[in-house]
């Protein structure tokens, strides 16, 4: 294993001291911006409460704390101060408390915090941590998520056997079933389930039990459990298919506050979740997808009428996949966010003539809600800024900042804006890409470049400030930086999400080649001499499928890359989402995983690599890189391995993610300057 060496050292030392002297972004200042959740409104409309998440480099730890702000903006301040940190805030019904989880007492648990004498105090204290919770609008009752044993009836029960299992020299696991592990974690053969409880936390009934998971282990929402407005009746999203692991099959399910009667609501055999009571009780909408085993499949609203007890589609005929959903408070018109060719708009339809108009587009947010009846409050980020909070008077088409945690910070440095441009890509059709120019930009000269490859491989680069693949990162250190959402991207209609799949390597891949040639042609800054290319997950398949291939490029970065597609089948956890893109099990004839599988391609490496992985990474398991990077070696390719032991399939810890951009500039840097 590579150590660090003095060189590599003085090389980090140097490529800092250039930074700071030209005011290009750096590390610890965009690593320790201030990173805003979602705002919640008061019932009266008055107030805003969110988090401000911050990283603490030195202590390699994070920060959450709760704040406030009046709804025009004024009197900012931070209501929690204590060192756990503290999420998820909800206002009580008369507006008096707010409701959090922290872990204050050793596990998580919900609170209680008085907004008038700032007092707080815990609800809960249950057995292990409790992941969230919903209070009914009567403020007499609260919905609890939990991860519990699916055979324990009851609270003594799964503290004697979470005691049992603390205790246990022996830590072998044995499995019977598939899903066993999800993303960054193993299961322990417990399963998620909804609790409800009285408003001070005593005595919590499941709602859910059985071997299933409440929410869904996979494809749910952040609003998967619910009260109606009358607060007699809870409705919850689940998977009950016997094999989870093949199923993208999540349904709205309602019961009584007993959960002694259950009902399944939703009939697509596809993604159902994220279910909202319209304010007046009579409705429940909800996303749907159609097609089974598909999880990027085109996101709907339905419309479930409660007397009826049925369902219609009110986007019928919109192309666009719907993220999420709000009711207007005159519960006659659902306002909706969709990802759209590089940004993220707000539509509304109107429930009973089912009509379409844009609200808001031009945009990149997330997170609206309703103050009063004609304004909206959201998230709003960009290239050249984090998210802050923003209000929208609609009838005005007034958009305003609220908060200014990053400005002063920001404004230390040259953060260029992106610039959009079209292209003739596969099969004809246009594709849209951006780039972005080098801080301290000097016309006439000519820049080492960074292709960035997108996830997903349903994803979207958008106006967006990302904390791990930063578009401002990558140019600092004086390279122009271009990315293009090739065929399958989001955001330009489900026939084009759709293309990707059973296509992994080629029309996306023809996108990328024919995006490149257009960029160093048309943009006379960008040196066609020196490129390099960068991509994670699905971005990272596609560095490992270019490596095969004849490419321009002097070197490339592969975070979390898929190389042998079998392999990956039977060691991955989400199994429809290989079966659904390769189409069907590896054994099955007919199937794509070998002509996708950039390993049949390696006798053809020759670019230099970076290999990134990270051990608990069980979406693409770090087997991957270890096998793209042994092709690499064994056949004399400059590479290198980054494997980071205590991390997923993103690297979050603070001082990694240093470590991470250091080892990325030295290897650009290395190829690419002079």
């Amino acid at each position: 294993m590579r150590v660090l060496s003095a060189g590599f050292m003085i090389c980090l030392f140097l490529i800092n001291q250039v930074l700071s002297e030209d005011k290009s972004l750096q590390f610890e200042d965009f690593f320790s911006v201030s990173r805003l959740g979602k705002p919640v409104v008061s019932p009266d409309g008055s107030q805003m409460a969110f988090t401000v998440k911050k990283a603490n480099i030195d202590d390699n730890s994070y920060s959450t704390q709760i704040w406030i702000i009046n709804s025009d903006g004024t009197d900012l301040r931070q209501l929690t101060t204590n060192p756990a940190s503290n999420t998820s805030p909800e206002f009580s019904a008369d507006g008096k408390y707010l409701y959090l989880l922290n872990k204050q007492s050793g596990s998580m648990q919900v609170s209680r915090l008085d907004l008038g004498t700032s007092q707080i105090d815990q609800v809960t204290d249950l057995y292990g941590d409790i992941n969230g919770f919903c209070v009914s609008p009567q403020n007499t009752h609260i919905l609890l998520g939990r991860k519990v044993p699916p055979d324990c009836p009851n609270e003594a029960s799964i503290e004697e056997r979470g005691e049992i299992e603390k205790s246990k020299v022996v830590k072998a696991r044995i499995i019977d079933q598939l899903m066993y592990r999800h993303w960054n974690e193993w299961l322990e053969g417990k399963f998620s389930h909804l609790f409800i409880s009285s408003i001070g936390g005593k005595d919590p009934k499941d709602l859910t039990p059985g071997m299933y998971h409440t929410p869904p282990i996979g494809l749910s929402s952040d609003h998967d459990y619910t009260f109606s407005p009358d607060g007699k009746e809870v409705c919850y999203v689940s998977n009950h298919d016997p094999q989870v692991a093949i199923s993208t099959n999540n349904d709205l399910f309602i019961t009584n506050l007993e959960g002694n009667k259950s009902e399944k609501i939703s009939i697509s055999t596809g993604n159902d979740n994220q279910p909202h009571y319209s304010p007046d009780g009579k409705y429940i909408a909800y996303s749907s997808m159609e097609r089974t085993g598909f999880e990027a499949d085109r996101q709907r609203i339905m419309l479930y009428d409660r007397s009826k007890k049925s369902a219609t589609e009110l986007t019928k005929g919109f192309e666009l996949s719907v993220t999420e959903i709000l009711w207007a408070p005159n519960s006659t018109e659902i306002y909706f966010t969709v990802e759209e060719k590089g940004n993220i708009s707000i539509y509304k339809v109107d429930v009973l003539e089912k009509t379409i108009v844009p609200v808001l587009k031009g945009n990149d947010l997330k997170g609206i809600k309703f103050l009063g009846k004609n304004t909206l409050v959201f998230l709003k980020q960009s290239t050249q800024m984090p998210y802050e909070i923003f209000s929208y008077q609609i009838e005005k088409k007034d958009l305003k900042q609220l908060t200014h945690f990053n400005d002063a910070r920001l404004a230390e440095f040259d953060l260029p804006p992106y610039e959009e441009f079209w292209f003739i890509g596969a099969n004809g059709d246009s594709i849209q890409g951006f780039i972005m120019k080098p801080p301290l930009f000097e016309e006439g000269k000519k820049y080492p470049t960074v292709h960035m490859i997108h996830g997903g491989p349903q994803g979207m680069w958008s106006n967006e400030w990302h904390f791990r693949w930063n578009y401002q990162m990558f140019a600092a250190p004086g390279y122009a930086v271009y990315y293009i959402n090739f065929h399958g991207s989001r955001g330009y209609g489900q026939k084009f999400t759709d293309s990707i799949s059973r296509h992994w390597g080629d029309l996306p891949y023809e996108d990328l080649v024919k995006g490149t040639e257009y960029v160093i042609k048309n943009f006379d800054f960008v040196d066609g001499e020196r490129l390099a290319a960068a991509g994670a997950s699905y971005g990272g398949f596609m560095i490992n499928w270019i490596a095969g291939h004849d490419n321009p490029y002097r070197c490339l970065i592969s975070h979390d890359g898929t190389y042998e597609q079998v392999s990956m089948w039977g060691a991955t956890e989400e199994l429809w989402f290989p079966e659904w893109e390769f189409g069907g099990t590896p054994w099955e004839e007919g199937t794509v995983y070998e002509e996708w599988s950039p390993s049949r391609l390696a006798a053809n490496f020759k670019t230099p690599t970076l290999v990134i992985h990270g051990e608990h990474d069980y979406r693409v398991p770090y087997t991957q890189g270890l096998q793209f990077f042994s092709a690499l070696q064994r056949q004399g390719v400059p590479s290198r391995l980054l494997f980071f032991p205590d991390e997923d399939h993103f690297v979050q810890k603070p001082q990694n993610a240093q470590f991470w951009w250091n080892t990325v500039y030295e290897w650009l840097n290395t190829y690419l300057l002079p």
